[in-house]
């Protein structure tokens, strides 16, 4: 219930206001069904906006510090999280990954919609970067359809870093379905993981007309790695 009055009431009016969100591409979200959206991640706001944009409900997989907090802003960031449809995971170890992808098979076998970000963090100057195989290995483990989201225009409205939000414009377009099926029993397969992402981060790139970085977000944003200039994805990564 919180979910729905989150979105229609407390919040949807609010973010329509702020975001004058446009959505292309919505007939590429079954109506019923499990699926993968399969975000690029500019700001806190791509987790409101998208679920604005489609009718049905989506379950995101969150970091679990946002469900650790103490004390009454603990409390609050706890239960808001809850209801805006978040699940928390463990992101810190092999283990912890492990039951993260279970929980994301649950949700799926439960014919819901997932929405996930396969760079695995928000991206620190705007571009694309590398993602990680986690999400390959769910739509190979499980069959479902991947679909490649491009969020543009959250970070004008929801600067990262800052507490204030702006009026912009943001889109949200939807691509076609990625099926994957054709590696069926393959799972596991570093390489074959690693082809798949490159393929859902090359629509990611062509949608969202961001540039990218061969690159983990994570590592950049950590000092472990000094961002490098631009580069393309193969369009054999594509298919």
């Amino acid at each position: 219930m919180w979910y729905w009055l989150f979105k229609y009431v407390f919040m949807g009016p609010l973010l329509t206001l702020l975001g004058r969100p446009k959505v292309h591409g919505l007939e590429y979200v079954p109506r019923s069904g499990a699926a993968i959206l399969a975000s690029n991640h500019l700001a806190v706001a791509d987790s409101f906006y998208l679920p604005l944009a489609v009718s049905r409900r989506i379950t995101f997989l969150a970091k679990a510090e946002y469900f650790t907090g103490t004390g009454l802003k603990g409390w609050f960031q706890r239960w808001f999280y809850t209801a805006a449809g978040q699940v928390p995971i463990d992101r810190t170890d092999a283990d912890s990954a492990k039951s993260a992808l279970t929980t994301a098979q649950r949700i799926l076998t439960e014919g819901k919609l997932l929405g996930m970000y396969p760079e695995g963090t928000r991206s620190p100057d705007g571009r694309l970067y590398k993602g990680k195989t986690g999400l390959a290995r769910l739509a190979l483990e499980t069959g479902m359809p991947v679909i490649p989201v491009a969020m543009i225009g959250t970070d004008v409205v929801n600067p990262p870093g800052s507490k204030m939000w702006r009026f912009g414009q943001v889109e949200v377009k939807f691509g076609k379905p990625m099926d994957f099926t054709r590696f069926e029993g393959l799972a596991g397969n570093r390489f074959i993981e690693r082809a798949v992402i490159d393929e859902v981060m090359y629509e990611l790139m062509r949608l969202s007309g961001q540039e990218y970085v061969d690159l983990y977000a994570a590592d950049v944003k950590e000092g472990t790695a000094v961002a490098q200039p631009a580069a393309r994805l193969p369009e054999a990564a594509a298919g």
